[in-house]
């Protein structure tokens, strides 16, 4: 699950984002995951109250950083934060 691409809808994407999606030089969600990245933080803030704003910077919007502050800030197996991203990623589609 490493790596792997926030589950956002894909709504309004342009072409050339779909272009350079193909081109494997950056994914369609990629972008808007970054787009959308202050909402969302938001969010992961209010269920995860153990993270800083400064965590919400270096994570950016960028799942996998996401997963192991989950795991460092609450002390949680890689496999229990994988699952807790998991949840918040579906209650946020």
């Amino acid at each position: 699950m490493l790596g792997r691409d926030w589950p956002l809808p894909t709504v309004g994407t342009s072409p050339a984002l779909e272009k350079r999606a193909l081109e494997g030089t950056t994914t369609v969600n990629e972008d808007m995951i970054k787009g959308k990245w202050n909402q969302i933080s938001g969010k992961a803030k209010e269920k995860w109250g153990q993270l800083t704003d400064d965590d919400m910077q270096q994570i950016d919007g960028k799942r996998d950083q996401l997963v192991g502050k989950v795991q460092e800030r609450y002390g949680v197996a890689r496999d229990e934060a994988e699952k807790q991203v998991k949840e918040f990623e579906e209650a946020n589609r």
